[in-house]
């Protein structure tokens, strides 16, 4: 699949999972905090939501946002993923998510996190239901947890672990790309 098609993709679970859930477009954009517009636009696979947005959307929905990343690629073998076969999700704020694990209905899931120079999970702090951590595969990953005033920038090799429903974001503040590998349960 191309990119185009993926966010396709995407907008139509997005769409009739907000559907299945009797939920219409102006109650689930009053409560993830965005405009009826904005939703429309993720919706018709016009407009790319951030990280934040699709964390809030799978929250309000009830799903974990692996979810979203349950558009089945043939595979060879159904416990191993190849590059080519992973489930990929284009955000706006320049990251790009693939799904490294082979399934998402095992005891964990596993991301590859592309952060572009200056790419950011979006201004809203996640809140996600999923305990997760992350290995910075390169460059550099910027947090910022909860209440805390400062920042934490983590470097290759460096890693983290973060409870379920802690408040964070992130961004990669550099000019070089970053790379890393999510784990969520």
């Amino acid at each position: 699949m191309n990119m185009q098609e993926e966010v396709e993709g995407l907008a139509i679970l997005i769409r009739d999972l907000r559907k299945h859930k009797n939920m219409t477009l102006g109650d689930l954009a009053q409560k993830i905090d965005r405009s009826v517009g904005f939703l429309s636009q993720v919706e018709r696979g016009l407009s790319r939501p951030t990280v934040a947005d699709l964390t809030a959307i799978s929250e309000t929905l009830g799903v974990p946002t692996t979810y979203f990343y349950n558009l089945n690629k043939p595979r060879a073998l159904r416990w191993v993923t190849r590059p080519g076969e992973r489930r990929t999700l284009y955000y706006a704020g320049g990251i790009t998510d693939m799904l490294a694990s082979p399934t998402i209905s095992g005891g964990f899931s596993m991301l590859e996190s592309h952060l572009a120079p200056g790419a950011t999970s979006g201004e809203g702090h996640l809140n996600d239901s999923s305990e997760q951590g992350g290995f910075v595969l390169e460059g550099e990953l910027t947090l910022w947890l909860e209440n805390d005033e400062e920042p934490v920038t983590l470097g290759p090799n460096d890693s983290f672990q973060l409870p379920p429903h802690a408040q964070f974001r992130y961004a990669n503040l550099t000019d070089k790309a970053t790379r890393v590998l999510w784990v969520f349960n």
